[in-house]
């Protein structure tokens, strides 16, 4: 049985893109289950939501949508992250401040300006999915 599961974005490389689709096609995912941040269909009563976001720093408007994730909209947040840790700690932080439960394991990723998502790669994103993530939903 397939888990309610969002995976949103937040960044202009295309392999955050890359795994947020494959995160959707492996987990048989509804159609409107990937979309960038803010989304075009607002999270309510989402069982987990994946945000996958690249930066060197937490923009504002990430900033603003974070903080609106309360339980309500996602029992469950997890980061994918390609970024410095100070960048996960900061969004950490909103999300607790908003009363979402965190995941508290985030996935780190190197996005270059070329290449896309290898396979080694894809095996450790999907590990953390099925080791870390989903066993930890509160």
């Amino acid at each position: 049985m397939p888990i309610k599961m969002r995976i949103l974005y937040d960044s202009s490389k295309g392999k955050i893109k890359q795994i947020a689709d494959k995160i959707k096609t492996t987990y048989e995912l509804s159609f409107n289950s990937v979309d960038v941040i803010p989304p075009a269909y607002s999270c309510d009563k989402e069982r987990i939501v994946i945000l996958a976001v690249s930066g060197k720093s937490v923009s504002s408007s990430l900033s603003r949508f974070l903080g609106e994730l309360t339980k309500a909209r996602a029992q469950n947040t997890a980061l994918i992250l390609d970024g410095p840790e100070e960048n996960a700690n900061a969004i950490k932080e909103i999300l607790t401040k908003a009363g979402t439960h965190v995941i508290p394991d985030v996935m780190y990723v190197k996005c270059g300006l070329f290449g896309g998502l290898k396979d080694e790669e894809w095996n450790q994103i999907k590990d953390w999915i099925d080791t870390k993530v989903i066993p930890n939903l509160a």
